[in-house]
């Protein structure tokens, strides 16, 4: 599937811009955004305002997958100016474009938020039902439902990534437990999300994102076998400095 054309929303995030550095030389891709010129230039670029459908539609034709990583990102942002437009209605207008337009693949960037509601010594798998612990948990795991329908057909493969603490870390730093068990590097998250696009998938299906962790808030025993996930990282080892 890498020779296809594929979409980033949000492209001009701490995410969007790494999948870009990393791959923009061996993939086809559109990058969209709301700001278009912090988008890097040298590759299709793409005015997106996620809550306007009509600009969905437009972002998604040609396109064979979506990596939909658009989204207000604060864990504390208010449902009514920004998780409800932004988050849900913005990832329905996505997806109901998406599928509108005959895209094959939809990369949906969910969060550790929409799990954390389990306690904290309780490892998730993905086969776990979502249980926020807090509103932007539950505008993303909407959007894990709704991926979930949009993938009942067969016509499109939804995969929805529960991405934890995307963070760089450095020997000798303090950080809390769950941020460390959380922990992916910046490479790891690029890396799934390349393994999601190439991965031969049908249907939908939730993956994790954590790095190779001592101990993983998130286990990722399934999305290794179902992605071919191979993390290279691993917190408690930066931490230490080995």
């Amino acid at each position: 599937m890498s020779a296809q054309k594929i979409l980033v929303t949000g492209a001009a995030g701490k995410i969007g811009s790494a999948f870009y550095k990393a791959y923009g030389d061996e993939l086809v891709l559109r990058l969209a955004d709301i700001d278009v010129s912090k988008l890097a230039d040298s590759s299709e670029r793409f005015a997106l305002d996620i809550t306007d459908l009509s600009r969905c539609h437009e972002a998604c034709e040609g396109i064979d997958t979506v990596i939909h990583l658009a989204a207000d990102p604060n864990p504390d942002a208010d449902f009514m100016t920004s998780v409800l437009p932004v988050n849900i209605v913005g990832t329905y207008n996505m997806l109901l474009a998406a599928k509108t337009q005959g895209c094959k693949r939809f990369i949906f960037a969910s969060s550790a938020q929409a799990i954390e509601g389990y306690p904290k010594d309780v490892q998730v798998h993905e086969n776990m039902a979502p249980r926020p612990g807090n509103l932007y948990g539950v505008g993303k795991a909407f959007g894990e439902a709704l991926a979930s329908l949009h993938a009942n057909d067969g016509a499109m493969t939804t995969v929805a990534v529960r991405i934890a603490n995307v963070n760089e870390f450095h020997p000798g730093e303090a950080h809390s437990h769950r941020d460390v068990a959380a922990f992916i590097s910046v490479r790891d998250v690029v890396a799934l999300l390349r393994d999601c696009v190439d991965a031969e998938l049908n249907g939908f299906h939730v993956v994790h994102g954590v790095s190779d962790n001592r101990y993983k808030r998130l286990s990722i025993d399934e999305t290794r076998k179902v992605v071919g996930y191979a993390p290279l990282d691993d917190a408690f080892k930066i931490l230490e400095g080995k």
